[in-house]
């Protein structure tokens, strides 16, 4: 039972980090290597701030905005300097490693003895782990609820136009430069807060937690639509997060029957490659389950 509420609390905060993913490589249709620099962004921004006494809550927030300031300079690259999307992630990554160790000064540092998110529901007196999954189902709630209807939102649809139909959007008069700089803000904005959680709730910051980011979320992202078929847009920012929960429910238990922790990047880009065939196979089998949908 530990080891399954351990794997929920872990799922609903790398489900914070899906949603940003979902935003680029879903809505907007935009293959975004900034994440696996972000990610490890908002946890080094988010320690460093926590160690010199700020807030946490404050310290996560600002970790958001580092991420959301990296987002746009891959914009700025992708719709100004006009760089294939894909290198100009992989431009700002390689740059933001070497950023975040400027940052720490070190390969990681430790939140050991320090004011952390989750001890603000130390009153609560929950048992093990339930209070980092009540913190991250508000905060997988707020931002459920703050996505919904900001892409509500005139602007909100321009940026899935975007990602359905560029030149259409453009047709309509939409400036498709500032929906995808926006789009890419606001996911790596996210992504770095999750990675801000993260790193609270592990209790340090390191340099190496950004690798395999891409490969978790789309997993997520991935396990979630599958699973759960053609869906409304909520219920896919829902199943999103729950396909987080499953990749690490999947991940806990092949550790269980006895695979190595070593193993585990292997293990991911293993599940991710049977979820993508399912859709296929369902075709070529003629399975009425698995579903997909798109905007």
């Amino acid at each position: 039972m530990n080891l399954i509420t351990t794997a929920t609390a872990q799922g609903l905060l790398f489900g914070i980090m899906a949603l940003g993913i979902f935003i680029t490589y879903r809505i907007l249709d935009l293959p975004d290597m900034t994440a696996e620099g972000s990610f490890p962004l908002g946890a080094a921004v988010c320690a460093r701030l926590i160690l010199t006494g700020v807030h946490p809550i404050i310290a996560t927030l600002i970790a958001f905005f580092a991420g959301a300031l990296a987002g746009s300079i891959t914009g700025f690259l992708i719709t100004k300097a006009k760089i294939p999307g894909l290198l100009a992630g992989i431009l700002t990554m390689t740059a933001l490693y070497s950023i975040n160790l400027r940052i720490m000064n070190r390969a990681n540092l430790s939140l050991l003895g320090k004011d952390k998110i989750t001890d603000l529901f130390e009153s609560f007196s929950l048992p093990n782990q339930f209070d980092t999954i009540l913190m991250a189902l508000i905060l997988v709630t707020f931002i459920i609820v703050v996505l919904f209807l900001f892409f509500k939102t005139e602007f909100g649809q321009a940026i899935i136009a975007t990602g359905d139909n560029e030149k259409m959007a453009r047709s309509l008069g939409i400036s498709t430069d500032q929906t995808k700089i926006l789009g890419l803000m606001l996911s790596n904005g996210i992504i770095a807060g999750a990675g801000a959680l993260i790193a609270q709730d592990n209790g340090y910051a390191d340099i190496s937690m950004g690798i395999g980011t891409i490969v978790i979320g789309l997993a997520s992202v991935i396990i979630g639509e599958v699973i759960f078929g053609n869906i409304t847009f909520v219920n896919r920012l829902i199943c999103v997060v729950l396909g987080a929960i499953i990749y690490r429910l999947i991940i806990m238990f092949v550790l269980l029957v006895g695979l190595q922790p070593n193993d585990l990047k292997l293990i991911s880009a293993f599940i991710l490659a049977i979820f993508l065939a399912l859709p296929s196979l369902r075709q070529r089998f003629n399975l009425n389950f698995f579903t997909k949908e798109r905007f």
